[in-house]
Formats: structure tokens, C-alpha cells, sequence
């Protein structure tokens, strides 16, 4: 078997190593058009995991980078003159020459021949080859001369960072974030071998220019960093630091995904597939993990290596996804520093190492107790202050879920709402026994809120056949009879969704064809405009003037109906494509009237609708809008138009926005994952300056307390895991409890009484039998030194 590999990088070497190792016979050569002593950067960032998987695929190898380590487990963070650390969080540093170092040795001694000095001449110069493996890196010249095949798609970032170096020491990673005349600059500092960091500064764009830095003047970047970060430069004996430099020109970050990593023969590996933003440390892990996997795949298709690479692929691909779907979401934190830049200290580092959403409230209580308990009381403290709580100085603060909220006069338990969804299960818009035992067990189930479905302002209004309404003397008793019982017998609060379903409109149930139209009996639809939902889907009429009119009429009518039954809020649903929604988005607007083209024309109507419903509404009670943040569409809304949307209604007097996104058109594409909405909520409650709720794949109490605390939200709604579990956040209360923390903002049915202490009862039993898995793991363990304190 022949392999010919360009790029003698990590991933380069790391899978010669691999392969010479288990295929002795092999001719592996590397190609590599530096020398050998080239590296451009200083130390890089392995964490406990990747060196896990290291050990496992070679342990000699391993052995030597082990023993090159600096080894930290701490994370200091420099905020407006604090200085807070969180512990436990076991990363690695390796000077970069010297991992190569050690990867060259290896292969060399194990047969690879490796030719420094060397440019690759093509792909038709390795026609014998029976596999070519590109790593040749961010550049991959291969990938770019078959980019018809492999498809990459590159996303410029919009911020500037450098890399440099120092010799000093550090006691563990270091944050530092610093504002002066011309913007925010963040810089990221690791100790990678005694007395030798690695830091990266980053800003954004127009920080950058205002400081008349050039691209690639190393000098003045060198003594402007010295000057700006001295404190975190200068030592314990009182001795500054020099920067140093090694080809550190200012860049943007490219972050570049391909539709497939293989063609025939070739393969690509490493940054030449995918980038990782340095923000989560990763770009050394995927490679030398890519590595790894391609290794694997080639042993179980040693017969026929051209097999081994769609295998590598399917096996890879996903984790190297999730890895760089983390990096992405990571990265959005340092590119808006501004927007939590409002923060106390303590919020803000916790929404810092929370940023890519693998770290949260319970993984950061097991890597660090302390930490915590400090979020905890800081927490309580803010609470204490805008809920108006006297707290005595032994107050034991309660997770941040569990805390109170006010919107006007309506005051929510705790943070936790059932989200809206549909039932599909009403006959002509009346609801029924499966509905009051829907949202009656919901709301015994301890929820602060629980919203209705979207509840239709007429019959042509519904989604479906099955949907609620709120337009007939027969909806409203209903409705009665299912508020009064949330009233009596829990603390929840109930809020009422109002919507017209547009073009959306005359559909088949959930369970049939979602989103189709009906096979017989439909109703007339319109929309903003005259585009149908699909290409089967029923042509809508665009709305006139007179259909506004009745329209509004007819949520105002219904806000006026909701008062007599109790509801204690109102939201309006302008998002996923229904009739307002229709008017929001310019891919659904297409009108050339006063209610089309600019954005403060496409809400007009929406705006006229709101303020209908606002007036007819009690001023104590408060009202929501449901918004579809992006569309997940290019040349649709984004992340910036939503925080002007919010601002609008926020001025109309909307209270809190429910942040969703998408679901606007079939062509829409989103970006799926935990939370994954949540992004932009935290980007409209910082920037637009409202409340928001949070939903969107939102599946634990640990998340709802991540999102909660980090200042992403002040509500967070979970719409499936109230249908798999009605008592959802009485249950997140007993584990709570048998933490030892004393949970307000919960009330039992006192019928349901014994039913909370076997919930307590098994919580302290499962703590119990975790901690004793993690001490046994713990003794499994090999201590590992930890870095001398400076």
C-alpha cells in the first residue's frame, strides 16, 4: 500500500505515524514545503479527552508529548478591574515545535519518509498512490484545485486577532477584556512550557482601524498589546514582559466547512476539511482526532483503502460538526463583547464560560462547587433588588430557575414556562376535556407559566381544523373553565397566544400532512402577499386595506374575550410565516404599497394590530409578541433586524419578546442544536434593552439555569419535554432539594404530596451513588502535576 500525505502539520504526521505503525509494510511519505524547525504561532491547547485518545492510539508518542506538558486547571478571567477564577477545567499546553518534534522522530523511526523543503507538484505527480492524504492546512491547495468536488464554503469572521507570545508565567489560562479609545480588545494567554505563553488578541474590525495598527507590522502590534495588557504582562517581581512575534500579522478567521471531504482517492484531513475557532482551542484536537479516525477507517478497509474514506467521513463527520458548531457558537461571544459589557463580574464570566453551550450551571458545579455558589448568591442578590425581596444575611440562594419575575402587574414564580404548541384537538375552534387536562396538568406540574396554543382570532383564521379559538360565547367558557382551574389549584400564571394563520392557513392536522392543504372543504387564506406555502399549497389573496381592518378588529375582539376568562397575559404570534409574520419578512412581503419595502413599512400593519390589542388590553397585564428572529433564509431577517423589530414593539409597549426563529419558507435552513435559538435572544434582550424568553431545543432544568443566570433570557419555555413530563420543573425542584437547596417558587398539589418525597427520596439516593462512581473514577485516575505557580 502506498499513501502519499501533504502537509507534514499535525494531522499529517500523526497519521503517517499511525499508519506505518499498523501497515509496516507501507510506503508512507510526507511532503512538507517548510524545513523541518519551521512553525508559525507558539504553544497549542490539548484538552484531557484528546490527550485520552492519544494514549489509546499511541502511547509512545504519547509518553513524549505528556512530558512536555504544561498542564493547567484554572481559568482566570480580567474584567473591569476583577480578577475571577473558575477551576477544574484540565487543559494541556505544548510548544508547537516541539509536538513536531516529537511527530517527526516517531515517523521517522518507524520508516515514513518525510521530505522537507518540498512543494507538492500536483495531484497527477501521485498517480501511482493508492491513497492522497491532504493536510495541507487553512490553504489546502488541494482542496481549492478540486473545490467543484469538495464544495467548501468559507465564512470570513468579522474581527481581527493576532498570534504572539511572551516570555512569562501564568497560573492557568487567562481572559482578559480591555476597553480603551478606540474598542474592546480581548486577549487569550496560556502557559504552554515554563516561563513561555502563547497570546492571542482579538478586536473587532473598527477597533482595529481606529488604532492604526498595520496588518503586518509586528513591531507596533508588539508594543501596543505591552501597553494595553502591562497588568497582565508584568510578573510577580514586578518585571513586564516582552512581546514576541513570529509572522504575526493580523488576520480574519476563516471558518470553512466542505460538503464532502473525498474524491476518489483523495482524502482531506484537518484544517484543509474544517476549521475550529480558536475561541474553544480546537484546530490541533480535529486534526490530530481526523488523524485518528481516518487510521481506524483504513484498518477496517485495509483490502481496498479507497473504502476507508467514505467510512472515515461517516464516522467522523458529525463529531467534527459538533465540534465546530461549538466553535461557531463560542465565537459570537468575543465577536459581541459589547453587548454584555453591562455585566457585574460575576455574570459575566459565567456567560463567558458558558459561551459555547458545552459547559453549563452543572458542568462548571462538578468542575468547580465554588463557582456556583457564588452565581447562586449573586443571583439571589439581583433578584432581591428588582423583586423587591428583604434577604437575611444566612440566605440560602436557590438556583437561578427558581427565582421570581415580574411583568407589570403579573408576578411568575419562577422562570420556567410551558411552551406553546398545538393540539390540533379543538372542534370549530371550541376546546374541550383533552385540553383542560392538558394545561391543567401542566400547570399542576409547577411551571411559572404555561401558554395556550396558538388560539385563532376567527375560524378562517385557524391552521387547521383542529385549532383553538377565541371568537365564539362557547371558546370563552371553555377557556374560563381551564384558566379558573391553573388559578386554583397552582401558582401558574397563564398566557394567552392569539394568531391568524395566513397563508398557513386550511391545512391538514400535525399527525396527517403538516402544512398541506386540506382534500376537500377549504377556506379562503390570505397574506401579505400572493405566494403560496408550497407548490401544492392553496394560492392566498394578497390582503386589501378593508381585510386589515376586520383583522385587527378580530384580535382586538379576542383580547377583549381573554379578559372575562382570566388570562393573566397576552402574546401575539408574529412569527413562523402566519398572516403577521407574513408582513415581517421580506421573503413573504413582497408588496409595493405603504406595507412593503423598508422594514418600519413591513411592520406597520403588525404594529397597527398590536397596538389594537394593547388598548384593549388591562394596562396591569402584559403582552408578549412572538418573533422569528432570522429566517434562516438569505435575504431574510437576521439577528440585527430582530433587535430593531423588538425595539419597535418595546415602544409600543410590548413587555417581553418570545425569541423563535425560521419557519417562515420550505428554503429556509437552520442551524439545529442545543438551544440553539437561544443566540438570539440573548442578542435582542442585550441590545434592544427588553425581556425575552428563550425556546428551542431547551430540554433540562441545567440549561434552563445556564440561560437564565448568563443573562441570555429572563424566561425559558421547553415545548416537548412538558409533553413527555407535565411535572418537568417540580421534578427539577426535588433534585434541587437533594442538593440541599431550599426551593421556593414551586407548589405541590397538596394531594400530590408523598408523591415529592419519593422524588426527594430517589434524588439523594442517585447523588449518592454518582459520587460514589466519581470517586472510584477519580482513584482510577493518575494524579497529573499540575503547573508551578509563578
Amino acid at each position: 500500500m502506498k499513501l502519499d500525505i501533504i502537509g507534514g502539520g499535525p494531522a499529517g504526521l500523526y497519521f503517517s505515524v499511525l499508519v506505518k505503525k499498523s501497515f509496516p509494510e507501507a510506503e508512507v511519505a510526507v511532503a512538507e514545503r517548510n524545513r523541518a524547525d519551521d512553525t508559525f504561532g507558539f504553544g497549542i491547547v490539548l484538552s484531557d479527552e484528546t490527550l485520552g485518545n492519544l494514549r489509546a492510539a499511541d502511547e509512545p508518542s504519547y509518553r513524549d508529548i505528556a512530558a512536555n506538558f504544561a498542564y493547567w486547571d484554572d481559568i482566570y478571567t480580567h474584567y473591569r478591574g476583577r480578577v475571577l477564577k473558575s477551576s477544574g477545567h484540565g487543559f494541556s499546553g505544548i510548544k508547537r515545535l516541539a509536538l513536531l518534534q516529537i511527530l517527526q522522530r516517531r515517523a521517522a523511526a518507524l520508516g515514513v519518509n518525510i521530505r522537507y523543503e518540498t512543494e507538492d507538484l500536483g495531484l497527477e505527480a501521485h498517480g501511482d498512490a493508492d491513497l492522497i492524504v491532504a493536510a495541507d492546512g487553512i490553504n489546502s491547495r488541494v482542496r481549492e484545485s478540486l473545490k467543484d468536488h469538495f464544495q467548501p464554503a468559507v465564512d470570513l469572521r468579522p474581527n481581527k486577532f493576532v498570534w504572539l507570545g511572551a516570555h512569562m508565567s501564568l497560573p492557568g489560562f487567562t481572559y482578559s477584556f480591555r476597553e480603551n479609545e478606540c474598542g474592546i480588545w480581548n486577549l487569550h494567554a496560556y502557559m504552554y512550557a515554563e516561563g513561555e505563553c502563547t497570546l492571542v488578541v482579538e478586536t473587532t474590525d473598527e477597533a482595529f482601524r481606529k488604532s492604526g495598527l498595520g496588518i503586518e507590522d509586528e513591531r507596533a502590534t508588539a508594543d501596543y498589546v505591552e501597553r494595553l495588557f502591562a497588568e497582565e504582562l508584568t510578573g510577580a517581581g514586578g518585571k513586564a514582559a516582552k512581546v514576541l512575534t513570529n509572522r504575526s500579522h493580523w488576520r480574519n478567521f476563516p471558518t470553512i466547512a466542505c460538503a464532502t471531504w473525498h474524491h476518489e482517492n483523495i482524502v482531506l484531513l484537518g484544517d484543509a476539511a474544517h476549521t475550529a475557532h480558536f475561541t474553544i482551542g480546537s484546530g490541533t484536537k480535529l486534526a490530530l482526532e481526523d488523524a485518528i479516525a481516518l487510521h481506524a477507517a483504513l484498518l477496517q478497509h485495509a483490502d481496498d483503502p479507497r473504502a476507508a474514506l467514505p467510512a472515515y467521513e461517516a464516522a467522523r463527520r458529525e463529531e467534527a460538526e459538533r465540534i465546530q458548531h461549538s466553535a461557531n457558537v463560542s465565537l459570537v461571544f468575543f465577536e459581541n463583547v459589547r453587548r454584555f459589557w453591562h455585566m457585574d463580574p460575576v455574570q459575566f464570566n459565567f456567560a463567558l464560560m458558558s459561551r459555547s453551550k458545552q459547559i453549563t450551571y452543572e458542568n462548571l458545579r462538578l468542575r468547580d462547587p465554588g463557582f456556583i455558589a457564588a452565581i447562586d448568591r449573586w443571583w439571589a442578590g439581583e433578584v432581591a433588588k428588582t423583586e423587591h425581596i428583604p434577604l437575611q444575611p444566612d440566605f440560602a440562594a436557590p438556583p437561578p430557575m427558581f427565582a421570581p419575575f415580574t411583568l407589570r402587574g403579573m408576578r411568575l414564580a419562577n422562570r420556567v414556562v410551558v411552551s406553546p404548541m398545538c393540539q390540533y384537538s379543538a372542534v370549530e375552534g371550541t376546546p374541550n376535556d383533552w385540553h383542560l387536562v392538558h394545561y391543567g396538568a401542566r400547570a399542576l406540574g409547577g411551571a411559572g407559566l404555561v401558554y395556550t396554543e396558538m388560539t385563532c382570532v376567527s375560524a378562517e383564521a385557524r391552521i387547521t381544523p383542529g385549532c383553538a379559538g377565541l371568537y365564539a360565547p362557547e371558546h370563552r367558557q371553555w377557556w374560563t373553565r381551564i384558566v379558573g382551574f391553573a388559578h386554583r389549584h397552582s401558582l401558574a400564571k397563564v398566557c394567552l397566544q392569539l394568531g391568524h394563520a395566513g397563508r398557513k392557513g386550511s391545512t391538514q392536522l400535525m399527525w396527517e400532512a403538516m402544512d398541506h392543504p386540506l382534500a376537500r372543504n377549504n377556506w379562503p387564506i390570505f397574506a401579505a402577499s400572493p405566494l403560496p406555502y408550497f407548490a401544492d399549497s392553496q394560492l392566498p389573496r394578497e390582503m386589501s386595506r378593508a381585510d386589515m381592518d376586520v383583522v385587527r378588529d378580530q384580535f382586538a375582539a379576542a383580547a377583549n374575550m381573554a379578559i372575562g376568562c382570566g388570562f393573566d397575559m397576552l402574546e401575539i404570534h408574529m412569527a413562523h410565516g402566519y398572516l403577521l409574520a407574513s408582513f415581517i419578512s421580506p421573503v413573504t412581503n413582497r408588496r409595493a404599497d405603504a406595507y412593503g419595502g423598508s422594514l418600519a413599512n413591513r411592520l406597520r400593519f403588525p404594529l397597527e394590530v398590536f397596538d389594537a390589542v394593547r388598548a384593549a388590553w388591562p394596562e396591569d397585564r402584559p403582552m408578549a409578541v412572538r418573533i422569528s428572529a432570522t429566517d434562516w433564509i438569505p435575504g431574510g431577517l437576521s439577528g440585527k433586524d430582530a433587535v430593531e423589530i423588538a425595539a419597535m414593539f418595546k415602544a409600543h409597549g410590548c413587555d417581553l419578546i418570545d425569541v423563535s426563529t425560521g419557519q417562515t419558507d420550505p428554503a429556509s435552513k437552520p442551524i439545529y442544536g442545543r438551544m440553539y435559538q437561544t443566540l438570539f435572544s440573548e442578542q435582542i434582550r442585550n441590545e434592544a434593552g427588553i425581556a425575552t424568553m428563550a425556546v428551542g431545543a431547551i430540554t433540562s432544568a441545567d440549561q434552563v439555569n445556564t440561560i437564565i443566570a448568563s443573562g441570555r433570557a429572563d424566561l425559558c419555555a421547553l415545548a416537548r419535554p412538558h409533553l413527555a413530563d407535565p411535572s418537568f420543573t417540580l421534578r427539577a425542584a426535588a433534585e434541587y432539594a437533594a442538593l440541599g437547596y431550599a426551593i421556593e417558587g414551586v407548589s405541590w398539589p397538596k394531594q400530590y404530596l408523598p408523591g415529592r418525597q419519593q422524588l426527594e427520596a430517589l434524588a439523594r439516593r442517585a447523588r449518592v451513588e454518582a459520587q460514589q462512581k466519581q470517586t472510584e473514577l477519580r482513584r482510577a485516575i493518575q494524579p497529573r502535576p499540575h503547573l508551578p505557580r509563578p
